[in-house]
């Protein structure tokens, strides 16, 4: 089969109206991050660069593209939640990714409810159907082929506790569908829902 390509050395650019990096690695799961300073100052955040990265022990990653808030408190304190990002929250997630100060909680941007976790200190998301508490492990600053660190940390945590609604376990089985779980794409506003695309913008 002929196949024409389209080839680039990313040291020279893409070309491109939008770089295709992160619309290839999609569609990709969210990293809804909450967190919270040693005064206690709460922090939601939302991860486009998160996955899961073991089974056992379970630990979870996510790469703060610039040194953030979430980054900043996790430092402090060593622990964040997990929280799933569907298709009725994604509205409140959107809010939550403003660009605003570390004294804004972004629970409130998002009217969402910060309940107690049973491991860590930092808070979940009482609307998400599903939270991971987690104790951080690793926290690297990435670097590139010339040993130069870049201004990106990825933070890794392993899972201490697991909340789920109930609802999602059929015969005791995880239905990810029934979640309606949201991930992210490439551009500026792609989401998807199990393979259904919709579009979101960041507010302004």
């Amino acid at each position: 089969m002929s196949r024409q390509m389209y080839y680039y050395e990313t040291a020279q650019g893409h070309g491109l109206p939008h770089d295709p990096f992160n619309a290839i690695v999609g569609p990709r799961p969210i990293g809804w991050i909450s967190s919270q300073d040693a005064k206690g100052r709460l922090n939601l955040a939302p991860y486009s660069f998160f996955n899961a990265f073991n089974y056992v022990p379970p630990i979870i990653g996510f790469a703060s593209v610039g040194r953030k808030d979430s980054l900043n408190n996790i430092e402090q304190t060593g622990e964040f939640a997990w929280n799933l990002v569907t298709r009725p929250l994604v509205e409140a997630m959107n809010e939550s990714c403003a660009a605003v100060g570390p004294e804004v909680d972004e629970f409130e941007l998002g009217h969402l409810t910060p309940v107690a976790s049973q491991v860590i200190a930092v808070p979940r998301v009482l609307e998400s159907p599903v939270s991971f508490e987690c104790k951080v492990t690793q926290i690297l600053q990435l670097q590139g082929l010339d040993s130069v660190p870049v201004p990106t940390w990825l933070i890794l945590g392993e899972v201490v506790a697991v909340h789920i609604d109930k609802t999602l376990l059929v015969d005791g089985i995880y239905d990810t569908a029934a979640a309606q779980p949201v991930l992210r794409g490439g551009g500026a506003a792609d989401y998807f829902e199990l393979g259904k695309r919709f579009q979101l913008y960041r507010p302004k």
